[in-house]
């Protein structure tokens, strides 16, 4: 498996199915079609959306417990590489769709159209793969048509799927098959509890182990440790959590190397603060079925995406925001004699 972001460059579909999947709580049923779908007037805008909405920063793999080969969407997907004939192709889909029934039973689970394709000739690291795609779409459009008549222009609206952004969808790519595939995945709906019937229930994946996932994963560890520090002592002040959540974050944007005892010095400094962290990441990983790492190459693109959800804003009543981007000696909090709490600012220019 790859231990950093490999470059992809995807082909164009060969084939394409549509079926309609309901709500099984509802007993909405399915619609299984027998024949290929016709895209010939409407190939480049499904190329394009498909193109357009995945991204390959983080990437996934099938797992299921306690064999991989007990996934169904797996199983099916590993038929549809080792037989492509059309009639295979077709009847795959069809299991993949009551498949996708069976896991539709949360009642906020929206009925849509499913879609199998098959995308020949990818690249991956130069590496040429076949490929094959998912999606699923909840949320219908509405445009308005421009109808020609005789004297003149109607209007009417008609409804349809977006062509810009898909709902949920997932490109499975025929390498490491025996570690569950390469996966990529897109879910842009349903971000409370319901959602995961699509990552979790419905495909059964997980990161990949790689670069992007573990700076991912240590920098989740640290922001939740010192959230949960900020929680329980009282003695910490806020200004000094911000700090913690200054120098992790520097940390991880000065250095292309990631070392878990460097990083411990760095941030946390002091010998009581650092056990408290080495407790709280090893719980926090067996919890979340993490594996434990100390050393890796740091991606800057989980920084980024990462470095937003690291608040370093300390929130007054409802008047003041203070934004600290480091140098904690130069603040201090008080309480004056009247039982205000106060925070006192050093500064050397105003700009």
């Amino acid at each position: 498996m790859f231990e950093s972001m490999p470059k992809f460059v995807l082909g164009n579909i060969s084939r394409l199915i549509i079926h309609s999947v309901g709500n099984k709580s509802t007993a909405d049923g399915v619609r299984l079609c027998d024949k290929l779908s016709n895209y010939e007037n409407v190939e480049e805008t499904l190329n394009k959306l498909i193109t357009s909405n995945f991204k390959f920063d983080e990437l996934y793999q099938f797992h299921f417990f306690p064999d991989l080969e007990l996934n169904p969407v797996y199983t099916i997907i590993k038929a549809m590489f080792e037989h492509t004939d059309i009639d295979d192709f077709i009847n795959q889909s069809k299991n993949m769709g009551r498949y996708l029934y069976e896991k539709s039973n949360h009642p906020q689970i929206k009925p849509g159209e499913l879609g199998v394709f098959y995308l020949a000739d990818c690249t991956v690291d130069d590496e040429v793969v076949d490929c094959i795609g998912i999606f699923k779409s909840e949320n219908k459009q509405k445009i308005l048509k421009v109808e020609d008549r005789q004297n003149g222009y109607d209007l009417a609206d008609i409804e349809g799927l977006s062509i810009q952004k898909l709902d949920k969808g997932c490109l499975i790519f025929n390498l490491h098959s025996e570690q569950g595939y390469l996966v990529a995945v897109v879910d842009n709906t349903n971000k409370h509890a319901e959602a995961k019937y699509w990552t979790e229930d419905f495909l059964s994946i997980r990161p990949v182990n790689n670069e992007y996932h573990q700076t991912t994963q240590i920098m989740e560890t640290a922001k939740q440790f010192i959230a949960q520090t900020m929680d329980t002592d009282d003695e910490a002040s806020k200004s000094e959590k911000i700090g913690l959540l200054n120098r992790s974050v520097d940390y991880f944007k000065n250095n292309e190397q990631f070392d878990l005892q460097e990083f411990e010095q760095r941030v946390f400094a002091n010998d009581d603060l650092i056990q408290q962290y080495q407790d709280f990441s090893q719980n926090y990983a067996q919890e979340n079925q993490l594996e434990p790492v100390k050393s890796f190459a740091i991606s800057p693109k989980a920084v980024k995406k990462q470095e937003k959800y690291f608040k370093s804003v300390v929130k007054l009543d409802k008047n003041f925001h203070i934004y600290i981007h480091g140098g904690k000696d130069m603040i201090e909090k008080g309480r004056d004699e009247d039982g205000r709490k106060f925070y006192k600012i050093y500064y050397q220019q105003e700009k």
